[in-house]
């Protein structure tokens, strides 16, 4: 599991590519077995505002808290503070190398195990908006 030293606390089983916009995720109540399946975007891309004397306004690409991040799930959250991280496993299912990527392949896995109508999963919303990619329009 050497490729994947640099991941902070999340695991997989996946060959972890060179550069990637972000992964979807399953973190697993080791517990009692409920999960939450996510996405989390790694890296960040503003617009800085157009400065004096320059025609095109500069592009800031930065990483985010990813490594360290825990779910957006308020209930999700408030076990792992309750019941320690050491509890829960956190796995990496795929990556992805784009934002349209990350939305599509979140929503599939989601609806794939039918989140919403299991009480094993953490998820009380599916929330996507996704279009045609352009090159496919």
């Amino acid at each position: 599991m050497n490729e994947c030293e640099n991941l902070g606390h999340w695991e997989c089983n996946i060959t972890v590519p060179d550069e990637f916009y972000g992964f979807v995720y399953c973190i697993t109540n080791k517990l009692n077995n409920r999960k939450y399946i996510g996405k989390k975007q790694c890296l960040s891309k503003r617009k800085k505002p157009l400065r004096k004397g320059r025609k095109k306004r500069e592009t800031v690409i930065k990483e985010s808290d990813w490594k360290l991040y825990t779910g957006s799930c308020n209930e999700l959250n408030d076990d792992i503070k309750n019941l320690s991280k050491d509890n829960f496993k956190f796995e990496i299912l795929k990556f992805c190398n784009s934002k349209w990527e990350l939305g599509y392949f979140e929503i599939q896995e989601q609806l794939k195990r039918e989140v919403l109508t299991k009480k094993e999963y953490y998820n009380g919303i599916i929330n996507c908006r996704l279009c045609k990619l352009k090159e496919h329009r």
